[in-house]
């Protein structure tokens, strides 16, 4: 007998801690400083820790983190950022918002991270940054990323929404924290994330103190100074209670890591051999923001789970090259086939920390029994 479970379960992963959540809360209601101020201050420090940066500034989203970053890199009107059209829209929106051209370059199939062989190809006399996706937990291939960057004097933002904590060893034996190894890397803290807010919120971390000081100042209206504004910048403040409830719980994210590799090994070990379950590549640590198979016959296994009650999502069913609103950039189907078939492939099941050992036992049966009726 299997029992529901659901994709994401807020309601378990909050119990343990809502004494503290709500006590911090509380003590930023009595502090009345709701805009910027010490929680802020502090999550930003205790970021620069966790991640072994120098620089980190929080912001209002993981979106605004691009924005931001790429406003602060002077990107302008005309500039094209080459990145993956198999990414959440926010990666070449924030591309298209402030007037340059996304250049897609298609994935690696295994990880479904930008494959750094295409990418030189790709680079013209207009190309000014790329921004690698490190999708679902792991970090694109960035060795060969940065070696292209250096190259040509371009920029590499990382759009590290999904990857607080993910690691890279590089070819020289030194191991990075996700964000760390490009001119700036971009975190989200929507509430689904491995480390999320009750709300939106997002993160830059960066080493270059002038980019860090540009940064700063663009989230508060390009001002240094009260009503004195040196450059056009926005309102991308983090909101002090959500920094709040991240200082509660930034000290179990390596709880939640390795909680939630436990539950990718359960399934490598139980789902059926020869299902396509997610590769991890040596040179990484994979944190799993989600755990996601590849099927053939996809609707048929949607179908299944959802009679069951097990939650699942398609992240991302339609690629970027594709969507209505990227049609002037000219890319047609077929353009990038491994972004293409891993859209019509791809299915993600619940892989949250909290999960029970039925819960997954029950994941497990229900797939494993569909894939038998094949």
């Amino acid at each position: 007998m299997t029992q529901p479970v659901p994709l994401l379960d807020l309601q378990a992963h909050y119990n343990p801690i809502e004494d503290a959540v709500l006590g911090a809360i509380q003590e930023l209601f009595k502090s009345k400083q709701f805009i910027l101020g010490k929680p802020v201050e502090d999550l930003e420090k205790a970021i620069c820790h966790y991640c072994d940066c120098t620089y980190s500034v929080g912001v209002s989203s993981g979106t605004d983190a691009i924005l931001m970053a790429l406003m602060a890199l002077k990107i302008n009107p005309g500039d094209e950022i080459i990145t993956s059209p198999f990414t959440f829209f926010a990666t070449a929106g924030c591309i298209s918002r402030i007037g340059a051209k996304p250049v897609f370059v298609d994935i690696d199939p295994c990880t479904y991270t930008i494959d750094p062989l295409q990418i030189e190809a790709a680079i013209t006399a207009r190309t000014k940054a790329i921004m690698p996706v490190h999708l679902f937990g792991q970090m694109a291939d960035m060795d060969p990323i940065m070696a292209i960057a250096k190259r040509h004097n371009l920029a590499v933002i990382e759009d590290a929404s999904q990857a607080i904590g993910s690691t890279y060893t590089s070819r020289e034996g030194k191991t990075y924290k996700a964000g760390t190894m490009g001119t700036a890397g971009c975190f989200s803290y929507f509430p689904s994330k491995n480390l999320g807010c009750c709300g939106d919120g997002g993160h830059i971390v960066c080493n270059d103190p002038a980019l860090a000081e540009h940064l700063f100042l663009i989230r508060n209206h390009g001002a240094k100074e009260r009503y004195f504004h040196d450059v056009v910048g926005g309102n991308f403040r983090l909101d002090a209670i959500q920094a709040a409830i991240l200082l509660v719980k930034l000290p179990y994210l390596e709880q939640q890591h390795h909680l939630r590799q436990t539950n990718a090994a359960y399934y490598d070990q139980h789902l059926e051999k020869s299902i396509q379950k997610p590769i991890v590549k040596p040179y990484g640590r994979m944190i799993y923001n989600q755990y996601t198979l590849r099927v053939q016959n996809r609707a048929s296994l949607q179908a299944t789970l959802t009679e069951h009650h097990i939650g699942h999502a398609i992240y991302y069913p339609l690629p970027l090259h594709l969507q209505a609103c990227f049609a002037y950039l000219g890319y047609r189907e077929g353009d990038f086939p491994h972004t293409e078939k891993a859209t019509q492939e791809v299915l993600s099941i619940p892989i949250y920390a909290e999960l029970t050992v039925p819960q997954k036992e029950s994941v497990v049966s229900v797939i494993n029994q569909w894939h038998k009726n094949q």
